[in-house]
């Protein structure tokens, strides 16, 4: 079992088929038309409502910002990579987004809710030296991952194997080496890599890339965090498949 905690999060848990509640746990005077519609919810699906002291839920939230507001559920449940991979998008488009990395778990979080909203069909994650899903994670998404099939795998190298072996052509973000964004043809199916926070990709996943992708950069720093360079190029593929749909 594990918490989630913050409005957001809770109230898309709820809405979800996964949210699997065994109790929600709500602040004392805890009051507003959010808090009303989590405890209406409760109440149709059977989940037990507590209200307790504000100090109990800043322990299960170790200590993290909760909006007086916590669920005890199930633990997250990662997807298959397999059924990721061979499910049919639909109209969602075939965009599968692959984190190489990515240790810190706000970035994580955000990362899933980007590729979320951009309609991408999962997120594959590494077990190994990488973030895993975590309260803080769900937190980040904003309910995004109640909603996005999350896939952790032992091989990163060996699932981009698969996924070209299923029509998928990968693309990977690569600062200043990259071609710009702008100028990419993304009429197919993408599995896009994104790199880690401070290093990116490592190089035996840049070699399994069919082409590096560069955000163009017009200020004095040269790079940007990693959930808005994904985001960025996460729109431009959107874009660009809008504008296919609509010759």
């Amino acid at each position: 079992m594990e918490y989630i905690y913050g409005i957001n999060p809770v109230s898309e848990a709820l809405r979800s088929e996964s949210g699997c509640f065994a109790k929600i746990y709500i602040a004392d005077g805890r009051k507003g038309e959010p808090v009303r519609n989590i405890v209406a919810q409760a109440k149709e699906q059977s989940i037990p409502v507590e209200f307790t002291d504000r100090t109990y839920l800043d322990r299960c939230a170790g200590g993290s910002s909760h909006q007086g507001v916590v669920g005890l559920c199930e633990s997250f449940a990662y997807a298959d990579v397999e059924d990721l991979i061979l499910t049919d998008a639909g109209a969602k488009g075939e965009l599968i987004l692959l984190l190489d990395q990515i240790v810190d778990p706000q970035n994580l979080g955000s990362l899933i809710r980007t590729a979320n909203c951009c309609g991408a069909k999962g997120v594959i994650i590494p077990e190994n030296r990488a973030a895993p899903v975590t309260a803080t994670v769900m937190k980040a998404s904003a309910g995004a991952l109640r909603h996005t099939p999350v896939a952790r795998v032992i091989n990163m190298a060996r699932t981009i194997e698969c996924l070209k072996e299923n029509g998928y052509w990968i693309y990977g973000a690569e600062a200043a080496v990259g071609q710009d964004i702008r100028s990419v043809n993304y009429d197919r199916r993408i599995g896009l890599v994104m790199g880690s926070e401070g290093k990116g990709m490592r190089p035996s996943i840049k070699k399994q890339c069919d082409f590096l992708l560069s955000i163009p950069m017009n200020g004095e720093i040269g790079s940007l965090n990693v959930a808005v360079a994904a985001g960025i190029i996460m729109y431009e593929i959107g874009r660009c498949w809008g504008c296919c749909m609509n010759e």
